[in-house]
This record gives structure tokens, sequence and C-alpha cells, in this order.
């Protein structure tokens, strides 16, 4: 049986081929989500542990990849450094100037990497990492020893366009906003790869300049232990002869928060991805399911004669699972290899997008090729078992018919009511989860959403019957016997037509309900826009990141400039829990007046205004004294005085801008919100205000229009990403069609003789044949719009704190019905032409 199920994969190339091709796109894609995951895990592993050393010291409630030093003001003075470096268990104490609110500007003065990763700023000193190493390894050229000089890393110096001996632009957050350096070498981590971001060195005493205002200090102090000493050990000596308000924390704790803030950032990605992954895979065992059934049928003489043979029911069983288990076998095989293709492919896009990924670590690890044939085999073997128990129940008395014709059964009564049942319980979840069932809505209305999808998978047959009569009609009406006989066709195996329309179905459910949430989000957005935006202008960076001070000043020189309004955000602890602050002026309720709740909007120094959220969140009241903690170790107490409805304008705790500095931070301005003097030209003033910051392309000027513009285009883009992931699983429904199709043909090959006997011209069978797979792909796309349609729906209602308003993208739904169409299209030309070349008197005489 082995010998022989081994003959027949090989005697039927072309069938093996588009067979496995589900397979391979499927695994691919998985393989490539894993792939890509682990190098970026891996980028920043390597980066995080090649720049750490043995221990740092740090000012107090500082998180290593969330605040950095030169934020506050508290800053290491030379003779503690010096204290330190001579203890007996440091070998080396190196002061650091971590510089905050940097930017490298390119020869053609744009920002280099554009919005995407930071400027990472520092003095250099030849330190060493935890494995005993150098932290940075010297490319090119030479490293800062005079002030003017800075060395870059070798990705940025490239894309800046830049060479060893050019003067470098950076934007400054102290004195002239531009600065310039020679260019005298070119670095990296000893990590590998910088992630994208850009690492700019100086000299300490310029470094010292630019971000410390000249004060001799460090922020920082990162410290090597003697032979012998532990992390611990080094971490507990440094405390003993440390000031007040610093602390030193072991190189390990310091890769571990790393760790764990980057972590948050990477599993968001690779679970993203792994669900696209997912659907994909679907969609793939659907397409399988497919094709062993059409095999199946078509091999019911052969399977009858193996019965009669003396083959046992459980030995065509058998073969029909090796047939699947070495299909699966090999797609996965090609499927790994299209992976690491693919992670190159998504590398090369989060590239572009500022976030570079080390190409060395994109390796297919063992648990990638595991996990990959494991679902492979699973999937496929899964997928074929139906059909395998279907080929064993052929008697062997079929073998002696001469009219051995297999119909596929249409669904029965009982599947069709346990069918309904699972439809009725798909929408019990879906309410539960609209009415407020305890656990979360969203929960509840993703469950009943898969059983809804699945479910109308399974009755495909049943549910797009009337989709398939009208075909039949239309088809007839404007294609005349080719379009009646294309109809007939498709409606001839309910369950075949059924089941290739489902892989299309799912994917174009899930695009046509992210279409619902992504117009909803843009309607939400502009109605926010339109009822919040109160300033005239708005002045913030791409990037969200702050900028300097100095900006907000020249700008409210500007004539016809009446108020500006600053805005600073910060990372605090509020009452031990991790939380974004936001510090605002007073000038800011000259332009915001909040919807408040309770209390007041007016705040003096030790004040505070909480969002309706975070009210119930901090369990806080007007009255409530708030304890927050700062980077730096200021703690500070201040009493609630008013609670407002959620805004987008503000954070969840808003408090004086003034507290902020206070606690030792430094000042920037994270928003700037202009209004311009009565009887002003508002254009004239947009166009001064451009001007301040023509040379500093760090922030933008925005009025309503171009605020909301800036949204959309952000959604927009999040939208064509997740519709460019579906891709590729509406690419293994449209192979799926085409195998289908393929199939069927030579499964007709007689049929399609007799009708070109008979006067059926070719291009009227390349007509029908077509005609059929627009049926298919039809079916497909209105199941899968309508699903998608309701899930969408749901979904948003879930979310209507958030999506507050309805919109439904009933254009997008028409151009994914025609783009169904063209697939549909697409997928029967190989068919189309194969049926046309077949030659009349050869396919009459075939059994």
């Amino acid at each position: 049986m082995f010998r022989l199920t081994w003959r027949n994969l090989v005697a039927r190339k072309v069938r093996l081929i588009m067979s496995t091709l589900a397979i391979v796109l499927g695994i691919g894609f998985l393989g490539g989500v894993l792939t890509f995951s682990h190098g970026l895990g891996a980028t920043f592993d390597n980066i995080i542990e090649g720049s750490t050393s043995d221990a740092v010291v740090r000012t107090e409630g500082e998180v290593s990849f969330q605040a950095s030093g030169a934020g506050t003001t508290r800053l290491v003075q030379p003779d503690v450094v010096d204290r330190l470096g001579e203890l007996p268990e440091v070998a080396a104490a190196d002061g650091s100037v971590d510089g905050v609110g940097a930017y490298l500007l390119g020869e053609d003065g744009k920002l280099v990497g554009g919005t995407g990763a930071p400027t990472l700023a520092f003095n250099y000193f030849d330190g060493v990492n935890v494995n005993g190493d150098p932290i940075l390894i010297l490319e090119s050229g030479a490293w800062p020893e005079s002030p003017g000089e800075i060395n870059l890393d070798a990705s940025s110096a490239e894309r800046g366009g830049y060479a060893i001996g050019d003067q470098v632009t950076l934007l400054l957050p102290t004195g002239d906003l531009r600065q310039e350096f020679e260019l005298v070498g070119t670095s990296n981590f000893n990590g590998g790869g910088t992630a994208g971001a850009t690492i700019a060195l100086l000299e300490t005493s310029e470094a010292q300049k630019v971000f410390l205002d000249g004060e001799d200090a460090y922020t920082t102090v990162s410290l090597t232990a003697a032979e012998g000493v532990s992390q611990t050990e080094l971490a507990d000596a440094a405390k003993a002869v440390l000031p007040d308000g610093f602390t030193a924390v072991t190189g390990q704790k310091v890769i571990d928060e790393s760790d764990e803030q980057i972590g948050q950032f990477i599993d968001v990605i690779g679970y993203f991805l792994i669900a696209f992954a997912v659907i994909a895979i679907v969609v793939g065992a659907f397409i399988i399911f497919n094709t062993f059934s059409i095999l199946v049928s078509q091999r019911v003489r052969e399977s009858a004669l193996l019965r009669a043979l003396g083959a046992s029911r459980k030995q065509v069983t058998r073969s029909v699972l090796i047939e699947a288990f070495l299909m699966a076998l090999l797609g996965s095989t090609l499927g790994l290899l299209l992976g690491l293709g693919l992670a190159r492919g998504l590398a090369a896009i989060f590239r572009s997008q500022g976030l570079d990924i080390d190409s060395d670590v994109l390796v297919l690890t063992p648990s990638t090729v595991i996990a990959a044939y494991v679902v492979g085999i699973a999937v496929t073997m899964v997928a074929a078992f139906v059909p395998a128990r279907r080929a064993a129940k052929v008697p062997p008395v079929a073998a002696l018919r001469d009219d051995l014709v297999v119909q596929e059964k249409a669904l029965g009564r009982r599947r069709i009511v346990l069918g309904s049942l699972a439809l009725l319980v798909g929408a019990a979840l879906i309410g539960a989860g609209l009415v407020g069932a305890p656990g979360a809505d969203a929960g509840w209305i993703g469950a009943g959403s898969v059983i809804w999808v699945i479910t109308v998978a399974v009755m495909a047959p049943v549910l797009g019957h009337p989709v398939l009569l009208a075909c039949r009609a239309v088809f007839g009406r404007l294609f005349g016997t080719a379009g009646k006989l294309a109809g007939e066709n498709a409606l001839r195996n309910p369950r075949r037509t059924g089941a290739t329309a489902s892989a299309l179905m799912i994917g174009l459910a899930v695009v046509s309900a992210v279409g619902v949430l992504a117009s909803s989000l843009s309607a939400t957005n502009d109605e926010l826009v339109d009822r919040e935006f109160r300033s005239d202008f708005l002045v913030q960076s791409p990037s969200f990141q702050g900028f300097p001070t100095r900006i907000g000043d020249d700008m409210a020189e500007v004539d016809g400039v009446e108020v500006v309004s600053r805005m600073q955000g910060s990372v605090a602890l509020v009452k031990d829990d991790q939380s974004f602050v936001m510090g605002v002026d007073e000038a800011f309720a000259e332009i915001y007046e909040l919807d408040m709740r309770d209390g007041t909007q007016q705040m003096t120094g030790d004040q505070t205004i909480l969002s309706e959220s975070s009210a119930g969140d901090l369990d806080a009241e007007v009255g409530t004294s708030l304890p927050l903690a700062f980077p730096g170790g200021e703690e500070v107490e201040l009493e609630v005085v008013g609670i407002f409805e959620d805004t987008p304008i503000t954070n969840g705790v808003t408090l004086p801008i003034g507290v902020l500095e206070d606690a030792g931070l430094r000042r920037n301005d994270s928003m700037l919100s202009i209004n311009v003097s009565e009887g002003a030209d508002v254009e004239e003033v947009h166009d001064a205000l451009d001007a301040v910051v023509e040379d500093t392309p760090i922030v933008t000027v925005q009025d309503k229009e171009g605020f909301a513009d800036l949204i959309k285009q952000q959604v927009n883009q999040l939208l064509f990403m997740i519709y460019g992931l579906l891709a590729l699983a509406v690419i293994i429904a449209v192979i799926g069609i085409v195998n289908t199709l393929g199939l069927s043909v030579i499964e007709r090959t007689r049929e399609v003789g007799l009708l070109r006997a008979v006067g059926l011209s070719r291009r009227r069978l390349r007509t029908m044949i077509t005609l059929e797979s627009i049926a298919i792909a039809v079916l497909g796309a209105v199941l899968g719009l309508v699903v998608g349609l309701l899930v969408g729906v749901a979904l948003r209602e879930s979310l209507k704190e958030d999506l507050t308003v309805l919109s439904l993208p009933l254009g997008s739904l028409v151009v994914f019905l025609v783009i169904a169409v063209v697939f549909g299209v697409l997928a029967a030309i190989v068919p189309a032409v194969r049926a046309s070349r077949m030659k009349v008197l050869d396919a009459i005489a075939t059994e």
C-alpha cells in the first residue's frame, strides 16, 4: 500500500504541487512569523546584554528603558564617581552623560530614521559589559576625544549620507537648536546592531555642555566588578557610599527591567502576527479538506479495486493518510524555507519604519522547525481524515460498475440542525458580551464570532444556496448556455463549492470586520477632533516625544499669537502603580474647558485633577490625597480637586507643570496649544509658526483639518498593514479555487469532450469555467462580507466607550466584492485554458 501511495503521488506531480501549495503558504507564514519574532527578541536581547555593565548607579525610582536619567536634574557629582572607583570591589567606575532630546539630521535636512527609533546620545568611555567585553566596537575612524567631535553608529551615518570628516547636524534640547560636529568615526553596540536607533557619541565635556548646561556631573555611573566580586556584592558596596536619592542596581536587574519593558512590545507584535498566521492555516485546512475530498471522489474506482483485491478499510484509510502525511512533510519543509524569506521581508518592512532587525538572528530555530512540522502535519492529517474514511467506505462491488459516478451528498438534516444550534450559541455568546456578562465583553463576542465563522464555513452549501441560484440566473441571462451550465456546475456539488468558497469567506470575514472597526475609529476620531479641538493650532512631535521649550518661546513672540499653552508628559508612580501623567500650565484653562463631573478645573501647586476612569481605578474622589513618585526619587502628595469626563485632550492624571519642575524633572514640552488674537489673519499666523520650525523637523504645526488628516493617515497605515497580512489568506483561498477547478476539469474530462462534441466552442467553454470560478468567489465574498459586517458591528458595540461612532465602510465592501470577482477570473485562467485544449475524442474516450 505504501508503494502504491508513493506511485500515485509521483505519477500526478502537478496535482501534488497544487495540493501542497496551501500547506506551503500556511506554514510559510507561521514559520516566517516565528522566525521574525525570535529575531526581534534576539536583537534586543543582544543589545541590552551587550550594553549593560556589571552594576549601574542611577537615581531612585528610575527604571531602565522607561525613563532616562537626563530627564531629571539630580546628578552624580565627580567626587562620588571617584569614591566609587576607590572601592576594592570596583575595577572601574565610568561616569555617563545620558542625553535626552537629541535628534540626528541627514545631509538632506531630514530626520535620520524618521519618527521611529530614538537617538541615543551619550559621552564615550571604554566600559565593558556583563560578559567582560567592550560595550562599544569601533567600526571605522576614531572615538571622539575633543569637543566638537562625534562618533555615529555605522547604519545612521550611512542613512544620513555622512562620511568621516563631514559636519554632522544634531538638534539639541539646550543652547542652539542646531549644532554641528565633525564625524570622526563610526561604531556599534557589541551585541550587534542598534535596532534602528541612532548612537551619537560625544566627548565627555561636550556632552555635559549640551545636555547638562555645562555642569561637571553625570546622570549615571557604570561599574565594573573587580575579579571575584559578584554583581550583588558590587551593588551593595556602591550603595554604602552613595548620597541620598541615588541607588546602585546589578546589571542583571537592569537587563531584567529592560527585557520586561521591551518584552511587552515584542509580545504584542508576536501575537498580532501569529493571529494572521492562524487565519492562513485555517484557510489552508479548508483547502486541504476539499482537495482530498475531490481526490477521493476521483479515485473511487481505484479504492473499490483495492477493496476487491483484498485491501481492508483500514489499509485504504491508511493509504490516504500516508499520502496526506507525505504532502504535509513536503509542504512543511518548503514552507519553512519560504518562512525564512517572509521573515526577512517582514524585517525589511519594519526597517522602513525605523526598527532595524539584525539579519544574523533571522534563522530557523529548533522550536520554529518543530512547531512548523507539528502544525503542518497535524492540520493536514486532521483535514484529510474525513475524506480518508469516506474512501474506505467504497464497496468492492463498485469496481464492477461501468457508469461509476460519485455525487457528494448534501448536508444531512442532522448536520443542518446542529449547525443552526451552533449559530444560536454563537449569537447567545455575542449577546452576552453586548449586555455586559462577567468578564471581557470582547472575549464573549470573539468566542461567538469564531463559532459563527466556523459554522457558516461548514454550512456554506446550505446558506449559500440562494447566492448560487442568483448566480445561475444572472449568468444564464448574460451568457446564455455557457452561463446556465456554469450555474448548474456550481450547484451540482454544493459541498465542494461551499468548502472552496469557505476558505475565501474566512479571509473576507476578517477583512470586513476590521474594515468596520477602522471606519468607526476614523469616524470617532473625526467627531472627537471636531468637538475637542478648541485651539487654533497644535504643535507636537510626530513621534510624540518631547521637544525643547525654546520652540514655544519663539512661537509666543509671533505676531498674532495670543495664548500659548504648554503641556509636558512624564512617567510617575501613582499609588505605586506606573502611570503617565500630564503637566499643564495656567494657560491651559484659557483654551480648554473640561467637562467637570465634580470639583473644579483650577489647580494650585499641590493639587491635581483626574479623569472619571482614572478616579475609578485609583479609588479617588475630590479631597483624596494622592501619592506620586517621580524618576529621581522625589515623592509628592497631591490633593484631588476635580474629576472630569474622559477626554483625549489630557491624561487621566493632570497636574500643574510646576510639580514636574519641583520634582527635579528637566523641562521640555510634549505639546503646545496656540490661539491667535482676535482679528488676526489665521493663515498668516500659521505661515509664521511654520517658519519658526522650518529648520526643526522634529515638530509640526497643525490646524484642526491637518490634525484630523494625520490621525486618518495613522489609522490607514495600520489598516493597510492588516489588509496586507490578510492578503496571504486570500491568496491561499484563490489557490484553493484554482485547485478545485483544475481537479474538477480532470474529473469531468469526458463531460468536457461531450460538450465540445455537441458544439460548445473553446471560447464558451472557457467562459463556463470562468463563471464557475466567479460563482465560487462571489459565494465566499457574500458570506464573508455578511458575517464580517455582523461581527464588526458587534465588536464596535462592545468598544462603544472608545469607538463612539458606528460607521459602515459600504464603499470598501463593494470594492472587496469586486476584488473577489477579479480573483475568480484570475483563478479560472489555468483550468479554463487546460480544458479548452483537450482533444475531443480523447476526452470522450476517458474513463
